[in-house]
């Protein structure tokens, strides 16, 4: 992918529209662009100053193929840090295949998937979690997501692992000189000093780590699985949830026989909902494969809405109901569960009350009559932790990011013991070594060409 060739890519996405943005980028990319723009003005656009507007024709041995309007950047002063130019153009698709058809003709080549973010981070116009996080920005479907790659993408947390890299990295050489003075026995490393560094390095990889869980669910969308018996409507409820009819309503058991998703933003958290298969024994062999994906959606969801008829409400089947709660927590211990009584219109308060007491976790709605949906989503969200986004705080999302960190904190407590036991400076310096490497991984300070690769192909073409 590392190339000094003039790319060329649409920048906009693909298909008919008011407008359509070609960019070039590369050292020839003024050069080129030139061969076909005639400016109204005259001007000629090779010398014509950085972040300059310019209207005119792209033209094509005297045939006119579009009037567009030109976006001038010259080298360190654009996206990628090279020359670079975008055309403005009517979004006709075939104006757009006839322009970056003429581009090619005139020495620029395609572009690969993320090849302009690429060349941004070689020509150090970010590092390279800055670079993710424009993947991440591009991919946002809702305001903390969004938050998240916006803070990411400002250095929030390129900046602290920078930090933490820089701290360690001068420990780092002066433990490097005390091997060069080995015969002397002398100490350059203040211990206690490097004790009280390692320490809080720990504490900001653990903190670090521990975002993860719930940077990963926001940046995804937080997965709820609405699952029960046949007919005690949750398909009703999910209808309810989205506020239109996305599944089948019926009176008859079994209607739903695969599972159903559709997402939701709750005050701007993205909410994955999967309405399943009532849960129950059958003999119909398509009914029982759809149960059979009800646990299966059990599994990947962080959340479980246990739905109850509560028109079938018996003295026995609460009793019942209690163990069948009681082993789903035991069997998820991790997942939150949540026991939502249906038809709370046909409830007394007594009962109310009584379930209340027995059945921690437990709300009580009427799907039919959107009754109680309010307060489930006010539940679903408090089981979010938005501290850290409120507090603007560094969280990841990327499970590149997550592995380096688990790495670079294993090397870290290996270097914590050897201190702790007088372990000789050679063998600490091994293992310092290492954790500067995994902090490098994260910031692109230690890259090879198959990482960079494999990170900048999710790229969608002209980014």
């Amino acid at each position: 992918m590392i190339s000094n060739d003039t790319i060329v890519a649409l920048a906009t996405p693909s298909g008919a529209g008011a407008i359509a943005v070609i960019r070039i980028s590369g050292a020839a990319a003024i050069a080129i662009a030139s061969q076909v723009f005639q400016s109204i003005s005259g001007k000629d656009i090779t010398k014509q100053r950085t972040h300059t507007l310019h209207l005119g024709h792209i033209v094509e041995d005297g045939k006119v193929l579009d009037q567009v309007l030109l976006s001038l950047f010259k080298g360190t002063n654009s996206y990628t840090g090279e020359n670079t130019v975008e055309i403005s153009c009517h979004g006709s698709t075939y104006i757009q295949q006839q322009i970056i058809q003429l581009l090619l003709r005139k020495g620029c080549r395609m572009a690969q998937p993320g090849e302009f973010t690429l060349r941004s981070f070689l020509n150090g116009k970010m590092d390279l979690s800055q670079a993710e996080a424009v993947a991440d920005l591009i991919a946002s479907d809702n305001e903390a997501s969004h938050q998240i790659a916006m803070q990411q993408m400002r250095g929030g947390f390129s900046n602290e692992i920078a930090k933490l890299r820089e701290e360690l990295l001068n420990f780092a050489s002066l433990i490097e000189l005390e091997l060069d003075f080995a015969e002397e026995d002398v100490e350059f490393a203040d211990r206690t000093q490097f004790h009280e560094l390692l320490n809080r390095i720990e504490f900001v990889l653990k903190r670090l780590i521990d975002s993860f869980a719930v940077g990963n669910v926001i940046k995804n969308g937080i997965p709820v699985a609405i699952v029960g018996e046949p007919n005690v409507g949750k398909s009703t409820l999910l209808n309810a949830l989205l506020n239109e009819e996305r599944a089948i309503v019926s009176d008859i058991a079994g209607t739903t026989r695969d599972t159903i998703e559709d997402e939701l933003v709750i005050n701007g958290i993205g909410f994955r909902f999967i309405d399943t298969a009532g849960i129950r024994e059958t003999e119909d062999h398509v009914e029982s494969i759809g149960i059979k994906k009800t646990f299966e959606k059990i599994e990947q969801a962080q959340v479980v809405l246990f739905l109850v008829d509560s028109s079938q409400l018996t003295a026995d089947r609460i009793e019942n109901l209690k163990v069948e709660v009681e082993r789903i927590k035991n069997k998820y211990p991790q997942k939150t569960l949540l026991v939502l009584f249906n038809k709370m219109d046909l409830m007394s308060a007594d009962l109310i009350a009584d379930l209340k007491s027995q059945i921690s976790n437990s709300l009580f709605i009427s799907a039919k009559n959107n009754e109680g949906i309010d307060n489930l989503k006010d539940a679903l969200l408090s089981f979010v932790n938005t501290g850290a986004l409120r507090n603007n705080e560094t969280i990841v999302t990327n499970a590149r990011h997550y592995d380096s960190l688990l790495k670079a904190l294993e090397e870290i407590q290996k270097v914590k013991w050897g201190l702790q036991n007088n372990l000789s400076s050679d063998l600490m310096a091994i293992d310092i070594r290492q954790a500067l490497f995994y902090f490098g991984e994260i910031t692109g300070q230690v890259t090879n060409d198959e990482l960079l690769g494999n990170i900048f192909a999710n790229f969608c073409i002209g980014k």
